[in-house]
C-alpha cells in the first residue's frame, strides 16, 4: 500500500530536574549547595533514509515521544543530556503544523535532518541560585517541558518527469517500456491507484526519473476522482508529460482533453503552468488516429512539441525520450516555496506574535482559571516540594500581575484559583 500522507504527535524530551543537596564531608565546614542542574531533553529529529519510498511505517506508530534528561545529582554533577529521537523519512517528505499548515521541514536529500519537536532544557539546581544575600538557597527548577506538536506530513515525489493525462490514455504503459517499472495495465479507469516511479535511459549514458500519476478528471483539484490526492506529487516535477489518446477510443476529443487536464492542474496551483510541458499524441498505431492529431494541430494555441508515439508498437518512443531529456538538462528545478518563505529552501520560520502571558477565566462553580503559555511553563518548572520555590512561584505571578488582575475580577481571601490540575486558595 502506498501511504503518502499522514498525522502523527511529536514531543521533545523533557528537561531533567535540578536538585537540592548540600556538601557534607568531615573537616569541610560551611560546604554549600552542591546541588547540579539536569540534562538537556532529546530533540526529536527527522532524518532523510533515500530506502524509504512511502509513510507507511507512521501508518503504525503514530506517537513520538523523547526521552527526558537526567536529573542534576550532588557535588554539582549535572544531568546527562537525553540522545536525540531520529526519525527516519523517505526523501520528498513534507513536514507542516496541523493547525496553521506552516511548514516546518521540506526533507529531499539523503541524510538532511531538520529538529522537529525540541527538547526542554535541565532545570538548575541550588547551586546556581545562591547569593551572598542568601548562600544556602533550599531551591531549585524542574527541567522545562519539551516542545509539543501535531504534525502533519506529505511525500510528494521526487521524479524529473510527471505523466498527466485522463485515466487509460497509456501512461503506465508507456512507463513500463521506457523503464523497468510494472505497473499494474487494465482495460479500465483507474488502474493506476498509486504513483509509480521508473528510473528511464535513454541511451547515451543519460538517465531520469519518471512518474507515472493516477489519472485525472474534470474536478480533479476539488478531489474528484483520485486526482486531488496525488496532484501534489506533481509539484516536485521539472517537466510535465502530457499523455493524450489520439484514437478518441472512448469517445472523446483529444483537444477537450487537453483543455481540462491543464485546467485542473492550473486550479490546483498556478506555479504547475510554469513547467515546460510535452504533448504525447499515443496510440498512434489506432484507426483514425491521425486524422485526430490533424485536428488537434489546428486546434492547439500553446506552442508546445508533439510527439506521436504508439507505446504499444514503441514507434516514436525514443526520439521522445531525448525531448524530455534535452528539456530536463535546461530547466531549473522548482522550489516548491517562495524563497524568502524558506531557509536554504527547506526550512521555512514563522515568528508567532508575542502570546497572551496569562488569562484569568471563571468556572460554573466560582473558581478562578488561570491559563497561558508562559504562567503555565513557570507553573511545570516549580518544584513544589520546596516552601522557597513555592515562594519564587509566588514572586513570579505577582510580578507577572496575575495577582491584580485575579482581584479585578473579584478574587477575595479564600477564593478558590485553579492552574492546570492544581488548585490554591487565594490571600490577600
Amino acid at each position: 500500500m502506498f501511504i503518502d500522507q499522514v498525522k502523527i504527535y511529536v514531543k521533545g524530551g523533557d528537561g531533567g530536574n535540578g536538585l537540592v543537596a548540600f556538601r557534607r564531608e568531615k573537616y569541610v565546614p560551611k560546604g554549600g549547595p552542591a546541588g547540579g542542574d539536569g540534562g538537556k531533553g532529546a530533540d526529536v529529529i527527522f532524518e532523510v533514509e533515500e530506502g524509504l519510498r512511502t509513510l507507511m511505517d507512521f501508518r503504525y506508530q503514530r506517537h513520538f515521544k523523547a526521552d527526558r534528561g537526567q536529573h542534576g545529582m550532588s557535588k554539582n554533577q549535572h544531568g546527562r543530556n537525553a540522545t536525540p529521537m531520529i526519525v527516519k523519512v523517505p526523501p520528498g517528505t513534507v513536514v507542516m503544523e496541523e493547525e496553521t499548515r506552516t511548514v516546518i521541514a521540506d526533507l529531499t536529500e539523503h541524510g538532511q535532518q531538520a529538529v522537529i519537536a525540541k527538547g526542554g532544557r535541565g532545570g538548575r539546581g541550588n547551586s546556581r541560585f545562591a547569593t551572598p544575600a542568601n548562600p544556602a538557597p533550599e531551591l531549585s527548577e524542574n527541567g522545562e517541558p519539551g516542545q509539543e506538536r501535531n504534525i502533519i506530513m506529505e511525500l510528494k515525489l521526487l521524479a524529473d518527469v510527471g505523466l498527466v493525462g485522463f485515466p487509460s490514455v497509456g501512461k503506465s504503459t508507456l512507463l513500463s517500456v521506457v523503464s523497468s517499472a510494472k505497473p499494474k495495465i487494465a482495460e479500465y479507469h483507474f488502474t493506476t491507484l498509486v504513483p509509480n516511479l521508473g528510473v528511464v535511459e535513454t541511451g547515451d549514458g543519460r538517465s531520469f526519473v519518471m512518474a507515472d500519476l493516477p489519472g485525472l478528471i474534470e474536478g480533479a483539484h476539488e478531489g474528484v476522482g483520485l486526482g486531488h490526492q496525488f496532484l501534489r506529487h506533481i509539484e516536485r516535477t521539472r517537466v510535465i508529460v502530457h499523455v493524450i489518446d489520439m484514437s478518441s477510443g472512448e469517445g472523446r476529443d483529444p483537444y477537450e482533453d487537453y483543455l481540462t487536464i491543464n485546467a485542473e492542474l492550473k486550479e490546483y496551483n498556478l506555479r504547475l503552468t510554469e513547467r515546460p510541458q510535452i504533448i504525447v499524441a499515443n496510440k498512434m498505431d489506432m484507426p483514425e488516429s491521425e486524422e485526430n492529431l490533424a485536428a488537434f494541430k489546428e486546434k492547439l494555441e500553446d506552442d508546445l512539441p508533439i510527439f506521436p508515439v504508439s507505446a504499444i508498437t514503441r514507434e516514436g518512443v525514443r526520439e521522445l525520450l531525448f525531448e524530455i531529456m534535452n528539456t530536463i538538462e535546461k530547466t531549473p528545478e522548482f522550489p516548491l516555496y517562495e524563497e524568502e518563505d524558506l531557509s536554504d529552501h527547506r526550512v521555512l520560520y514563522k515568528f508567532d506574535k508575542e502570546a497572551a502571558e496569562f488569562e484569568i477565566t471563571r468556572d460554573s462553580d466560582g473558581t478562578f482559571v488561570v491559563s497561558g503559555e508562559k504562567v503555565e511553563y513557570l507553573f511545570k518548572m516549580t518544584n513544589f516540594l520546596r516552601e522557597e520555590s513555592i515562594r519564587r512561584f509566588s514572586r513570579q505571578l505577582r510580578g507577572m500581575g496575575v495577582d491584580e488582575a485575579l482581584r479585578q475580577r473579584g478574587a477575595k481571601d479564600g477564593d478558590i484559583v485553579r492552574l492546570l490540575e492544581f488548585e490554591f486558595e487565594f490571600v490577600e
